[in-house]
């Protein structure tokens, strides 16, 4: 069992206003957490509502109490690395604007210039951007 620090009434309100509007779906779980959490819901509900482990209620719940509002967020970093720059992305675009429809060209010009071995669909990922 954990407690979770009586929720001052402006971050009652951001927290709700979160849990409403957010874009981001992680930020508005967290968020509704925190809201049910210090409502009094039980730690087994809440794992139930959230289908999560008791570890990932316990991280919610220190990331609160030592960043506040912040820890709702994810941090930077998270997620696979890009693998081009904006320079060789336009450079991938120009190639497949002068030969469409020949995306194992633009594979192999990407090898050949770059050293660089990725999949058609990464390239077309960066073609739709």
């Amino acid at each position: 069992m954990f407690f979770i620090k009586e929720i001052n009434s402006l971050s009652w309100k951001l927290l709700e206003r979160i849990y409403r509007q957010s874009r981001h779906h992680q930020v508005r779980q967290r968020a509704h957490f925190l809201i049910l959490a210090s409502q009094g819901v039980k730690v087994d509900e809440l794992m139930r509502i959230f289908s999560v482990s008791y570890k990932t209620i316990y991280n919610w719940q220190n990331r609160w109490e030592s960043e506040g509002i912040v820890g709702l967020y994810n941090k930077p970093g998270r997620g696979s690395k890009k693998i081009f720059e904006r320079s060789q992305e336009e450079e991938i675009r120009e190639w497949a604007r002068l030969e469409p429809r020949q995306i194992k060209r633009v594979l192999q010009k990407v090898k050949e210039e770059w050293n660089v071995v990725v999949s058609a669909e990464t390239i077309k990922r960066i073609l739709k951007r």
